[in-house]
């Protein structure tokens, strides 16, 4: 038997502690397995040296609390302990503390419990080892573990699920305390029926921890940083003062001349570490991490029932401990099964009131989550203090994208304005817009529709011209340019956050397994258990995720299906909508039917899109859950990937439509393209359909930036807020005595909302990506919105995370992760989507072709005669010529519509004319010159742009060079001590030898002294 392991004999049933009296022992109790099987347990380890090993396979069981203290293997630290103090806020600083006001509260678990309405307990705390704590103890047991109750007659009905809930918290917090944690739990709690354990990590534990997941501290070397030098330094200095007013007011922000070289922590190392305040060397962030760890990785593996007798009880018992003999529960499965409620970590304290005492939080929401610093740069090395890396990192991209954007804003509105100024030279909207042409129109439908003058158009002719000029196509090249321009500057200065944040030579280890892939592989290990009686390791194959597979194709297949027939039937509605306007009686009606029916299907398709995105965003969730990934990070991979897809086509199919498919297939005057034999289909305006493409990006962007992204993530938090707060309000007036309490800082932090993760903020900022990047041709003003949207989001989302949620976990992460991926290839999609935007939805390929071939004195003149054909009226097909054909007042021979066709008197007229195949051919030489011009000039800009840089890959070389310096002076520092001690031992035996054998006889402590120094060395 090990050193570390006692043994328990059997207890006797007879004795007053047996199965047949009080379960109590010295206040505290056993927490067997059922009750027969305790007496069977014969032997116990206890305090056995913390491993990552399952309790059961250690042999370890739960046994009391008091007896293992009353043994001595337990130190008074690590002890759970309850919350009797007289005065509880005055030392804890409300919550921040352990009652004794030294021990910092690292984590909070919450667990739900039934309270006895015979009498309130108090929780339960285990003081020092003193005899008055000791009394103390035996008075006051766990809600519903009181030992003077008879559990068959006094509690007849017993909630077996809730007392095995119970049983799983105490082993479960048994373990952690033997991994050293210490836990001081409290159920006096302002809010009824709500326990908290308070989780504590001393420095033993968290010295081991750091090491164990090689956490990179700041060592006692400094060493200067590179400045620059010369012209350069003074550009900086200048630039310094400039920025100045708009730097936030945060130690962390300002600028470092000097910085501590890291090391990945080590205790056999700890003289290289600044460790003269031990307190502050850990940061809280830190702790929290090597807190959650813990959790993650300690099990608890009970779970059955451990009360009931009777044959059925038996058998059932039996059961649930075949099904879970092999269980491993982490806080995750714990978390998910309902054992506790939540766990998070702690925020540091209070952020508004007159008396707060200044923290993180306080200042980030002074400094940062304030939208009257709207103006002002993020304090992202202390949001990346306070929230950890992977938050930083999405608030440092935000801030980059927010930036680049303001240069794509400026060039956006010049293309704009140049729109505006060039408009009254436009050639081809002057034509349209002059009534001396007498172009007659044929009918936009059949019967009901008459002829109309091309005149009337003129306004969408002109508005038109602001989107489609020539300065569009520069600003398709520049914004393709600009997306190859911020990736790369986001590589660089991601480069930077990872050696400011010591993440330098950080590589993500495997992960924990989640709790679902477990119980899944638990599941099949026990199929194949009762068929072949033998086990292997198992995993899950693709065999047995194929049925979540083909669900996932079904499904998603399905969902893009459901989102084309969504905008199909939008088309129906327009296409009838346009057809019932048509028979208005009054002429204003039937001019302002194009804008009505474009307005209302906008709308109609922007309800639409926000209501799929909730739906779609949980239809991913589930079937990324049924896949059951085996790590939190392929879960999340494949759930983005999932998300993005459904997300991205709900979003922007109903613009590829009208870019791409409006207007394509109508037909012609005569021989009409019909949808269910009644509805024609629609046409674009006489201008293109450019104008209508830029109305629908607009109205879906600008709607999705101020409902989605705006409304819904202010307005659902104060929903959500306000209910919670009524709810406590009626929990108060039904218990007066609770009301009166001050709430804890754990109590205040429950109720805030838990933090779900940063794929929503991701998603919906790699959509608005999409709206500046892919059709950017039709609205070279939307990174102006986009500007405008960000910096309220930014400040948003701070106000969000600093005052609405529960302080998550913090996770170092170096990189953004997949969003980095779909960027990539969003930018990539953007450059053919813009060159096919330019090509076959607006008119500059035509307007070239026209003018170099085709038009007789070099200019535009004639370019909209030459874009119409011709259409004599009396080859209409019966029942669709027009009601009235004398509406405009003289009778109609010929009407004129847009297309490449042949004219009637051709021989064979109506067939598509040479001019179309020369006007496509160049659209499709324009894509495929367009298109490779702009990849090689973004690939010439990723390759010209190094992504380290070149200043911080010297710092890096640096930091090496010194990391080695320090190590060969610590190593020669070594060897001279044990030269200058091998001289001494070697002086002290010549002397020792010298001396005669009855002098060395009476000398022998002295020569036991010569050879002492060496031993102790």
């Amino acid at each position: 038997m090990d050193k570390d392991e006692i043994d328990l004999h059997r207890i006797p049933p007879e004795a007053p502690w047996g199965p047949h009296a009080d379960r109590a022992f010295h206040g505290v109790e056993f927490l067997p397995e059922d009750l027969g099987e305790a007496l069977n347990k014969t032997t116990m380890r206890v305090n056995e040296k913390y491993s990552s090993l399952p309790a059961e396979e250690k042999g370890i069981h739960i046994i009391n609390i008091r007896a293992i203290e009353d043994i001595g293997y337990i130190q008074h630290e690590s002890i759970l302990l309850n919350s009797l103090c007289q005065d509880p806020d005055a030392n804890c600083k409300h919550g921040l503390y352990f009652r004794d006001g030294k021990r910092k509260v690292d984590y909070i678990l919450v667990y739900h419990y039934k309270k006895s309405s015979v009498s309130k307990t108090l929780t339960r705390r285990i003081h020092h080892n003193d005899s008055s704590s000791r009394s103390i103890k035996q008075d006051h047991q766990l809600p519903g573990k009181g030992g003077h109750l008879d559990m068959g007659e006094s509690e007849p009905h017993m909630d077996y699920h809730e007392d095995d809930k119970r049983f799983r918290r105490e082993e479960y917090e048994g373990n952690l305390m033997e991994a050293g944690l210490e836990l001081e739990r409290d159920e006096d709690t302002k809010i009824h029926g709500v326990g908290f354990v308070k989780i504590h990590a001393p420095w033993n534990v968290l010295c081991r921890e750091a090491e164990f997941l090689k956490l990179k501290m700041p060592t006692k070397k400094v060493y200067q940083i590179n400045q620059a030098h010369g012209l350069l330094k003074k550009i900086n200095s200048v630039i310094q003062k400039i920025t100045e007013p708009i730097q936030p007011k945060v130690a962390e922000h300002k600028p470092q001349t000097v910085k501590r070289l890291s090391y990945p922590f080590s205790r056999e190392k700890q003289h290289l570490f600044d460790l003269s305040d031990k307190e502050s060397f850990f940061d809280s962030k830190t702790r929290s991490t090597i807190v959650y760890e813990i959790l993650k990785r300690t099990t608890c593996t009970k779970a059955k029932y451990s009360m009931g007798t009777g044959e059925g009880r038996k058998t059932e018992t039996t059961l649930l401990n075949k099904r879970w003999k092999c269980g491993k529960y982490g806080i995750t499965s714990l978390l998910a099964n309902g054992v506790y409620s939540a766990a998070y970590p702690l925020h540091d304290g209070d952020y508004e009131g007159e008396n707060v005492e200044l923290n993180d939080r306080k200042l980030l929401c002074e400094e940062w989550a304030s939208y009257g610093v709207f103006y002002k740069y993020q304090p992202i090395d202390l949001v990346r203090k306070y929230f950890g890396e992977k938050i930083g990192l999405y608030f440092a991209w935000l801030g980059v994208y927010t930036q680049m954007l303001i240069p794509a804003s400026i060039v956006g509105v010049i293309v704009f304005l140049y729109g505006c100024a060039t408009v009254d030279e436009n050639i081809p909207s002057m034509e349209m817009c002059d009534e001396r042409n007498n172009i007659t129109m044929c009918p936009l439908c059949d019967q009901t529709c008459s002829y109309w003058k091309m005149s009337s158009a003129c306004a969408t002719a002109r508005a038109s011209h602001l989107f489609d000029n020539p300065a569009t196509v520069f600003f398709s090249v520049f914004m393709a340019l600009w997306a190859a321009t911020f990736m790369e500057h986001w590589k660089r200065k991601q480069m930077r956050l990872n050696y400011r944040w010591d993440l330098t030579g950080f590589e993500e280890e495997e992960a924990h397994p989640r709790a679902e892939y477990e119980a899944k592989v638990l599941e099949k290990s026990l199929r194949k258990e009762y068929i072949h009686k033998k086990t292997d390791k198992e995993k899950l194959t693709w065999k047995d995720r194929f049925p979540a597979y083909f669900t996932n194709f079904i499904s998603i297949i399905f969902m893009i299906g459901l989102t084309f027939a969504i905008v199909f039937g939008v088309i129906i509605y327009r296409i009838s909508t346009a057809a019932a306007l048509a028979l208005s009686s009054t002429p204003s009606g039937r001019s302002s039917v194009r804008v009505t029916v474009t307005a209302t299907a906008v709308i109609i398709n922007l309800v639409v899109i926000i209501i799929l995105d909730e739906v779609y965003g949980c239809i991913a969730r589930w079937l990324t859950q049924i896949e059951v990934p085996k790590t939190d990070k392929s879960f999340e991979e494949r759930l983005i990937f999932k998300a993005f897809l459904l997300k991205f086509v709900n979003a922007y199919t109903p613009i590829f439509y009208v870019a791409f498919f409006k207007g394509r297939f109508v037909g012609r005057p005569g021989d009409y393209v019909y949808i269910f034999h009644s509805f024609r289909m629609e046409e674009c305006a006489p201008g293109g359909c450019l104008m209508e493409l830029c109305i629908q990006l607009s109205i879906i962007m600008l709607g999705k930036q101020l409902i989605q992204n705006n409304l819904f993530e202010i307005g659902i938090p104060k929903m959500k807020k306000l209910i919670r707060y009524i709810k406590l309000k009626r929990q108060r007036s039904l218990d007066h005595e609770e009301h009166l309490k001050k709430k804890q800082r754990y109590e205040v932090d429950y109720n805030l909302e838990p933090f779900a993760g940063l794929t929503p903020e991701y998603m919906e900022m790699i959509i608005q990506f999409g709206f500046v990047t892919l059709f950017v041709a039709s609205f070279p003003l939307a990174p102006l919105f986009a500007l405008l949207n960000n910096i309220i989001e930014i400040r948003l989302d701070a106000k969000k995370f600093v005052t609405e949620l529960r302080r998550p976990v913090a996770v170092r992460a170096k990189d953004i992760g997949i969003w980095y991926n779909i960027l990539r290839g969003v930018g990539k999609l953007a450059v053919i989507i813009n060159a096919f935007v330019i090509s076959f939805t607006s008119d500059f390929i035509p307007r070239l072709v026209y003018l170099y071939m085709y038009s007789e004195n070099g200019t535009m003149h004639g370019f909209v005669n030459h874009t119409l054909s011709s259409f004599n009226v009396s080859d209409f097909q019966g029942g669709t010529a027009p009601n009235d054909p004398m509406e405009l007042g003289y009778e109609v021979q010929i009407c004129r519509y847009k297309d490449y066709r042949e004219p009637p008197w051709s021989e064979n007229k109506y067939d598509i004319s040479k001019d179309f195949w020369a006007v496509l051919a160049a659209r499709l030489a324009f894509v495929i010159v367009f298109q490779n011009l702009v990849m090689f000039m973004s690939d010439f800009v990723d390759w010209i742009i190094p992504d380290i840089p070149k200043d911080i890959s010297q710092q890096i070389h640096k930091e090496k060079v010194l990391m080695v310096e320090v190590f060969m002076k610590e190593e020669q520092g070594k060897l001279q001590m044990l030269e200058t001690w091998k001289d001494k031992d070697m002086k002290k035996g010549e002397n020792c030898n010298n001396h005669s054998p009855k002098l060395s006889r009476s000398h022998s402590g002295s020569m036991s002294s010569c050879h002492s120094y060496h031993i102790d060395v």
